[in-house]
């Protein structure tokens, strides 16, 4: 059966704090975020902005994130006051999170992985079975 996978990847500016965290991290920084975004499919789907079926999931869509926090995205945001209550903003529950909206967006089917960097040298990578 044929797969089709594709890849992207983009940045965003944020600042955050990791709550009770015992070290610089505590106070409030930011990081230029690196997000790569692996989907894949069996099949090929149309999308919002073109009605033939001949993408994985549309680059914009996937992309998401990378918008204003005043268009919906993450960039210029401060995480803490955007994510849910429940989520600590370190880099693997960043990566849950938007692995969790980039899914809402997708059409079924469509099998995520993402991936999420802080800093040059250190990612972290979720994907849900």
């Amino acid at each position: 059966m044929p797969k089709w996978k594709l890849v992207t990847e983009y940045t965003f500016d944020s600042a955050h704090f990791i709550r009770d965290y015992d070290g610089p991290c505590g106070r409030m920084h930011g990081h230029t975020y690196k997000v790569r975004i692996e989907a894949s499919s069996q099949k090929l789907h149309s999308s919002e902005y073109c009605p033939h079926e001949v993408m994985v999931a549309d680059f914009k869509t996937l992309r998401w994130a990378k918008k204003d926090v005043t268009k919906g995205g993450l960039d210029h945001c401060f995480l803490n006051d955007v994510m849910p209550p429940d989520y600590d903003t370190t880099a693997e529950m960043i990566a849950k999170y938007i692995y969790e909206e980039t899914k809402r967006r997708v059409p079924p089917g469509v099998d995520l992985k993402v991936a999420v960097s802080e800093t040059p040298n250190s990612w972290v990578e979720y994907e849900d079975d």
